[in-house]
């Protein structure tokens, strides 16, 4: 080491004008000469590192190694590059790691062999690659489509493999086609327009949405996000693609949805509109049906206690049958209200049994005979004399009895009423058929609600709740009522009653 220090003024004068650090070991991985770039490097004083081994410069876990590979070095005293492919690491006197680069070359002097390291920092070159390396897989891994194109010819320069990926083209096909080719909705002038602010500098990124065409022919809704940029001395574009399939759709579901909801909310709304005409006329129709029969009442007693004499029985007579028909009438319409709070509760119990369809039949008529207007008839069913049915008596007679007297309330004078039987391989068909005022096509859909009258039988006596409670009871066994009418012409209603087995 002496003797390389006391003839070394030749190497002193050249190393200190390099900028790169060198170090000379001896044949022991002694130190034996440093310039002043490799002492600032390693952050020693001038001539603190002579006479030390070279280990003092390498990080511990790397000595061993190290060490081999020296020996090896000078044994072939050939010049090369010190782990070629490998990272290297320097420490710091303070014990701060650092990444070089070192190149070894022997050289004999004196009769002894020397290695000569020339190194170099390479901190900011690691970390210039690193961070290359990290934008490089982000572009390469990121789930979004990226592309860059010429900002001269619009040519694609590099597309990550999820582009690639999505639209089925290789970057061999891309790298000779534009944005253009796989906008099929933009044209080059449209294009062009859009990154117009870009090119004049009015604004550092444009986003706007489009369809991207793959190469299958199919297409995709994309969000674009575009912004200018250089990749050496070359201007580019850099597109971030979203593709916004499942937004769309979901934005496309939320808007069928609001429309669906806000239809069932004008529904609803329309049906409290009506229940709530509903209910007015309910009321004022229950405190008419009400009021004049007892008024008819009221007026019957009166003049009843101004018949005194034996030869005025007749009168008396007259006016109690009225008394009784308007007790009768407003007991009728007490067994519906209260009927229709049984089916609403579900306490109806029915009773199955055989009995003879005439025999309900029969019964009906008669007591409807007595509502008849002049003129008015029943025609009776000529196929039911032998026919048994099993089924809620009660039910079924106050289901045809609602069915008549609706149709002689709502027929005229001099008409008839049809009722007709037929017998089907599930169960019997009960028609009767009026040529009454009919039902308007536009109220046909209430016929059935509860309370619910039409216009043109308003002025007639009743609730709307004989055809609503027929149909529930009639409906809770099994069978259907039915209906089809033209105003001024008639209605048909039909009973369907199904075969049912006693209990």
């Amino acid at each position: 080491m002496q003797d390389f220090q006391e003839n070394s003024d030749i190497f002193n004068l050249l190393s200190e004008g390099v900028s790169e650090g060198i170090i000379v070991v001896d044949s022991n991985q002694i130190v034996v000469a440093t310039n002043t770039s490799s002492d600032q490097m390693f952050g020693y004083e001038k001539g603190e590192l002579l006479g030390k081994p070279l280990d003092v410069l390498i990080p511990k876990r790397y000595h061993a190694g190290h060490d081999a590979h020296v020996e090896k070095f000078i044994a072939k005293s050939d010049k090369r590059q010190m782990g070629h492919g490998r990272n290297l690491y320097g420490i710091c006197k303070d014990g701060k790691e650092f990444p070089v680069e070192a190149g070894l070359n022997p050289f004999e002097f004196y009769g002894s062999t020397y290695v000569m390291a020339l190194v170099i920092d390479i901190t900011e070159r690691k970390n210039r690659e690193e961070e290359l390396s990290h934008w490089a897989r982000i572009f390469d891994e990121s789930l979004n489509e990226i592309f860059v194109f010429d900002a001269e010819n619009f040519k694609f320069l590099n597309v990550n493999k999820e582009a690639q990926r999505n639209i089925g083209y290789s970057i061999d096909e891309l790298n000779h086609m534009t944005p253009v080719d796989i906008k099929p909705d933009i044209t080059t002038s449209e294009f062009e327009n859009i990154i117009s602010p870009l090119s004049k500098n009015e604004t550092t990124k444009v986003n706007f949405e489009t369809k991207h065409g793959r190469k299958d022919g199919t297409t995709y809704p994309v969000e674009v996000h575009l912004q200018l940029s250089t990749l050496g001395k070359k201007k580019v574009y850099v597109a971030f693609i979203l593709d916004i399939t499942e937004r769309k759709n979901y934005t496309e579901n939320l808007e069928n949805i609001v429309e669906e909801r806000t239809q069932q909310l004008t529904e609803a709304l329309a049906v409290e509109k009506e229940l709530n005409e509903l209910k007015t006329r309910f009321l004022s129709l229950v405190s008419h049906e009400f009021k004049t029969p007892l008024s008819s009442i009221l007026t019957s007693i009166t003049l009843l206690g101004k018949y005194t004499q034996t030869e005025q029985q007749p009168k008396r007579d007259k006016h109690v049958t009225t008394i009784k028909n308007k007790v009768k009438y407003l007991d009728t319409i007490l067994n519906d209200f209260l009927s229709v709070e049984s089916l609403e509760s579900g306490k109806v119990n029915y009773k199955i049994e055989e009995f003879p369809l005439s025999k309900i039949v029969n019964e009906v008529v008669y007591n409807s005979n007595m509502l008849l207007k002049s003129g008015q008839q029943i025609h009776y069913p000529d196929n039911i004399d032998d026919l048994n049915i099993n089924f809620d008596e009660k039910t079924l007679e106050l289901a045809l009895s609602n069915l008549i007297h609706n149709a002689i309330k709502y027929s005229p004078e001099d008409t008839t009423i049809d009722i007709k039987v037929e017998i089907l391989n599930t169960g019997y068909s009960i028609n009767v058929i009026d040529q009454g005022i009919g039902i308007a096509e536009e109220e046909q859909k209430h016929i059935f609600n509860r309370y619910f009258r039409a216009e043109n039988a308003l002025l007639t006596q009743g609730t709307g709740i004989g055809l609503n409670i027929a149909k529930q009871h009639i409906e809770n066994l099994g069978g259907s009522l039915m209906f089809s009418s033209v105003v001024n012409k008639g209605s048909t209603f039909t009973l369907s009653i199904p075969k049912l087995k006693t209990n």
